[in-house]
C-alpha cells in the first residue's frame, strides 16, 4: 500500500484535491476533520485544562481558542502537544483498516506535512498549489479573514515554492476542478507505477 502525503499552503485547493482522490476510491485521512472531531470529544477537556475558558458546553471554541494562540509560538506549541499525538492515533487506526481493507493506496491530508516533519513517514507528497495572486484572492475572500490572520497563518507555513520543489508531484489547481481531477488521476497512476517497481 502507497502512503500518499497530500499538503498545500492555505487557499491552494487541499480540500478539494482530497476530494478528487475520495473520487477515485482512494481511501483518505482529513487531518483537519479529525481536529474537528477531537475538538467536539476526547481534546476539548484536555484544551480547558491548558487554555481555561476556550470550550463550551463540552467543546472547543474554535474563535476563543485561536484568539489565544495566533500569534503565541508557546501557546501553540502547547496546544499541538495535546492535539497531533491524538491526530496520529486516529491516523494509525485509518492506515490499519486500509490495509486490512486491502487499499493499494490511501492519502494523508496533512496541512502541516512539511512544518513537522512528516514527509518522512509517507511515500510519497503530493502539494497543491494554485499561484500566490489565487491563493490570496480565495483567501481573503473567506468570511471573517483579514490582512493580519492570512499574515499569521502564512508566517507558521513552509513558503509555496519551497513545498513544490520538494514535492514528489504538483497539483496545479489554479484552472478548473477538471482540470485538476485528471492531474490527480495522472499522478495515481504515476506513484502506483512507481510503487510497482519498487
Amino acid at each position: 500500500m502507497i502512503v500518499i502525503g497530500l499538503t498545500g499552503s492555505i487557499g491552494m485547493g487541499k480540500s478539494t484535491t482530497a476530494k478528487l482522490f475520495a473520487e477515485e476510491r482512494i481511501p483518505v485521512h482529513d487531518a483537519d476533520a479529525t481536529v474537528h472531531r477531537l475538538y467536539a470529544g476526547e481534546a476539548a477537556p484536555l484544551i480547558e485544562a491548558a487554555f481555561p475558558g476556550t470550550t463550551h458546553e463540552g467543546a472547543v471554541d474554535r474563535k476563543a481558542l485561536g484568539a489565544r494562540v495566533l500569534g503565541d509560538p508557546q501557546a501553540l506549541k502547547r496546544l499541538e502537544a495535546i492535539v497531533h499525538p491524538l491526530v496520529r492515533k486516529a491516523e494509525a487506526a485509518f492506515l490499519d483498516r486500509a490495509r486490512g481493507d486491502g487499499a493499494k493506496a490511501v492519502v494523508l491530508d496533512i496541512p502541516l506535512l512539511f512544518e513537522t516533519g512528516r514527509e518522512t513517514h509517507v511515500d510519497a507528497v503530493v502539494v497543491v498549489s494554485a499561484g500566490e495572486e489565487e491563493q490570496r484572492r480565495r483567501v481573503m475572500a473567506r468570511p471573517g479573514m483579514t490582512e493580519e490572520a492570512f499574515a499569521a497563518i502564512l508566517a507558521r507555513q513552509t513558503p509555496d515554492r519551497e513545498k513544490r520543489a520538494r514535492a514528489d508531484i504538483v497539483i496545479d489547481t489554479s484552472q478548473s476542478v477538471d482540470d485538476a481531477r485528471e492531474q490527480v488521476r495522472a499522478a495515481l497512476t504515476e506513484l502506483l507505477l512507481r510503487q510497482a517497481r519498487r
